[in-house]
């Protein structure tokens, strides 16, 4: 593991145990990976319209909101996108496997 991926992991912990809970727990990948098994909680919204649909599930730009997707790679671009519409606590959690450590969430499958 990266050390620059150790710091983040690391600073996400910080960030989680600063905070009581997520606001909103997002997957970004294709309907075929949520399908095949995605973090129970977990708010389904690809990638490729996040911009559009982010507004139906965050209310504020102000709420959290945690990211993952496969590896770590969609969901640090959903993350600079939520960024650059105004979001101001976004958290890439990296991929699903990272993610279900960190948050402690079953992956359950459909």
């Amino acid at each position: 593991m990266s050390v620059i991926k150790k710091l983040l992991i690391s600073l996400t912990l910080f960030l989680m145990a600063s905070s009581k809970s997520h606001s909103v727990l997002i997957d970004v990948r294709t309907l075929e990976e949520w399908k095949s098994g995605h973090l129970k909680g977990a708010i389904h919204i690809p990638l490729n319209i996040i911009s559009e649909d982010i507004n139906k599930f965050v209310k504020s730009h102000n709420e959290e909101v945690l990211l993952y997707c496969r590896s770590g790679n969609r969901s640090g671009k959903a993350k600079n996108i939520l960024d650059s519409l105004g979001y101001s606590n976004t958290i890439n959690l990296g991929g699903i496997t990272d993610a279900s450590k960190l948050e402690k969430l079953e992956i359950i499958k459909n």
